[in-house]
């Protein structure tokens, strides 16, 4: 196992990351007019993920991160939920979203993990 030196280590938030390049990617695709609508909503949140990871991991006690880790569940569930939202309403397709949700429900995974770790 590698050393972690810096929250850039964490997979944690590699795969936060991946999830908010994957979403800016779906929705470069979205129409113009959904540029401050739905648009926004899914990069928005799907940055949040990787973020709050990134901003828990800076304060030092698993007390602030596990709060932080909360707060980046919070953003899956939001992200998953326009995802859901956008391929019901014709921006983006089912099949369009579902490695994105995949990523997502790993994602929950290593958060829950990483609160159970920080909690004992």
């Amino acid at each position: 196992m590698s050393e972690i030196r810096d929250f850039k280590d964490l997979i944690i938030w590699q795969k936060g990351i991946e999830i908010a390049e994957k979403c800016y990617l779906l929705t470069k695709n979205f129409p113009r007019d959904e540029l401050f609508g739905m648009t926004q909503q899914i990069r928005r949140s799907s940055a949040s993920i990787p973020a709050n990871i990134a901003e828990g991991y800076g304060r030092r006690t698993p007390g602030d991160y596990g709060r932080f880790l909360n707060i980046s569940q919070g953003s899956i569930n939001e992200l998953q939920t326009h995802l859901i939202l956008s391929s019901r309403v014709g921006l983006c397709t089912v099949k369009d979203i579902e490695l994105i949700i995949q990523h997502l429900q790993e994602e929950t995974k290593m958060i829950i993990s990483l609160l159970k770790k920080l909690n004992n």
